[in-house]
C-alpha cells in the first residue's frame, strides 16, 4: 500500500488514515476520490450518550463531498458511524460545509453551487444550517426602542414586517405579513417583561401595528416617522389636490395637460428638483395654480415639526401650521390637518425619542437586492435568517 501520510496532513480526517487515492470521470469533470479507513486503536465515541463504545453492530459505505484539492472535486468514501467532522445525515464534510456558508454571504446561490458543484438547494440548505447554528436566538434583553414598518415580499401586495433596533441597526425579528396577528409573535417572543421595558415604537401610520402596540406595550410611547407622513401627505393631499385641479381644468387642455404631468414634480423634495428645466416648471406651475402652491409649500413647512427638540415649541408650531391648513379651504389638506390632529402625540413624542424608520428604509434597499441575489426565496426562515445575518448591529 503506497504511503498517504502527505494527504492525510491535509486532509486531517481524525480517527481515519487514507486507504486508496484516485481519480475518476465524473461526467465531464474529474474527480479525485479519496477511501478512508479507520485507524486502529481509535477511540470509538457513541454518538447518543458520548461513552466509549467496543464495536460497531453495522457498517454502511458512504461518500461525502470535501473540498476540492488543487481545484479538483473532491469525494472521501468511509464506513459509516458517528464522526467529529461531519454532521449527522450531511452529505458534505463541515469544513466545505463552512466554505460553501461563508461564500454565500457575498455571492448568490447559484453561483456558489456551480463553483463548488453542487446543487442549488443543497447550496441552500448548508447556508441555513449555518446561519442557525451561528446566529442562534436572537437576544431582546436590553431593547428599550424599536422601530417597525414592513417591505415587499413578493409581486402581488404581499409583505412582510421587520423590527429593528434603531440603535444599534440590529434587526431583532422578521415576519410574513402586517397584520395585528402578524406581528404578535414578536411580542410574544418579548415577553411580558420585555413588552413592559420598551419605551418607545418608532413607525408609519399603520392602524395594525398601533393597536397591536398599545395593548401588548401600553408604557410605549408611539412616535410618528416623518418620512411616512411625508409619503401620506403627498398621496392623500398633493396628489388628490392635483387631479382636483386637473379636473377642474377640463376645458383648458393646455393648462390640464401641464398639471397632470406634474405629479412627480409635485411629489419630490425641493432640494432633489436639480435640472434647471426641472425647476423652470415647477416655478411656473405653483405661480400659475394658487392651491398646487399651497399644499406644495405647506407639505415643505411640516417637515420643521420635526426639527424641534421641546414639545412646547412644537406643539406652537403645529397650531400655526394647522391654522394654516384649515384656512386654506382645499378639501383633501382640511381633511388631512384634522386626521393627523388626532395622532398629534405620536409626532410630539419624536422630541423626546428622535427616533425614526429611515434606518429601516435603508436596511429594506438591502432586503431587496438580498431577494435579488436569490432570484427570490421560496423559504421564509432561511430569507429571514439571512436578513438577520446581514444586519448584526452596531457593537
Amino acid at each position: 500500500m503506497s504511503n498517504y501520510k502527505d494527504i492525510e496532513f491535509l486532509g486531517e480526517w481524525e480517527g481515519y488514515r487514507v486507504a486508496k487515492v484516485r481519480r475518476k470521470l465524473w461526467g465531464s469533470r474529474q474527480r479525485v476520490v479519496i477511501s478512508l479507513e479507520e485507524k486502529v486503536g481509535h477511540v470509538r465515541v457513541c454518538a447518543g450518550c458520548g461513552c466509549t463504545v467496543e464495536a460497531v453492530h453495522e457498517r454502511v459505505s458512504r461518500e461525502v463531498r470535501d473540498l476540492p484539492i488543487l481545484g479538483t472535486e473532491t469525494v472521501l468514501v468511509m464506513q459509516r458511524r458517528r464522526l467529529g467532522w461531519l454532521e449527522r445525515y450531511a452529505r458534505v464534510a463541515d469544513r466545505l460545509a463552512e466554505a460553501v456558508a461563508r461564500l454565500c454571504e457575498v455571492l448568490p446561490i447559484k453561483q456558489v453551487a456551480q463553483f463548488y458543484g453542487l446543487g442549488w438547494e443543497t447550496v441552500k440548505e448548508i447556508h441555513k444550517s449555518w446561519l442557525q447554528r451561528t446566529l442562534g436566538p436572537v437576544d431582546l434583553s436590553g431593547v428599550r426602542v424599536i422601530g417597525m414598518d414592513e417591505f415587499a415580499i413578493q409581486k402581488g401586495h404581499r409583505y412582510a414586517t421587520v423590527v429593528v433596533d434603531p440603535l444599534t441597526r440590529r434587526v431583532l425579528w422578521v415576519g410574513r405579513g402586517r397584520g395585528r396577528k402578524d406581528v404578535r409573535p414578536f411580542f410574544e417572543l418579548l415577553g411580558p417583561e420585555g413588552c413592559a421595558r420598551l419605551e418607545a415604537v418608532a413607525m408609519d401610520m399603520s392602524a395594525a401595528y398601533e393597536e397591536e402596540v398599545r395593548e401588548r406595550c401600553p408604557k410605549a410611547k408611539i412616535v410618528w416617522d416623518l418620512f411616512h407622513v411625508v409619503a401620506k401627505y403627498g398621496r392623500e393631499v398633493i396628489d388628490r389636490t392635483r387631479v382636483d385641479e386637473a379636473n377642474r381644468l377640463r376645458h383648458d387642455t393646455n393648462a390640464r395637460k401641464v398639471v397632470k404631468g406634474a405629479r412627480w414634480l409635485l411629489l419630490r423634495n425641493k432640494k432633489n428638483v436639480t435640472k434647471a428645466e426641472d425647476r423652470v416648471r415647477l416655478q411656473e406651475l405653483l405661480a400659475a395654480n394658487e392651491q398646487l402652491a399651497t399644499v406644495y409649500v405647506l407639505k415643505d413647512d411640516l417637515k420643521h415639526l420635526w426639527d424641534y427638540k421641546y414639545p412646547g415649541a412644537a406643539h406652537r408650531f403645529w397650531e400655526q401650521w394647522y391654522e394654516r391648513a384649515v384656512e386654506s379651504g382645499i378639501e383633501p389638506l382640511v381633511k388631512f390637518a384634522k386626521a393627523l390632529e388626532q395622532r398629534l402625540e405620536g409626532i410630539l413624542a419624536h422630541c423626546r425619542y428622535p427616533l425614526h424608520t429611515s434606518v429601516i428604509e435603508g436596511i429594506n434597499n438591502k432586503i431587496k437586492v438580498i431577494r435579488r441575489m436569490a432570484y427570490g426565496f421560496r423559504d421564509d426562515e432561511y430569507f429571514f435568517l439571512r436578513i438577520r445575518s446581514a444586519f448584526p448591529g452596531i457593537p
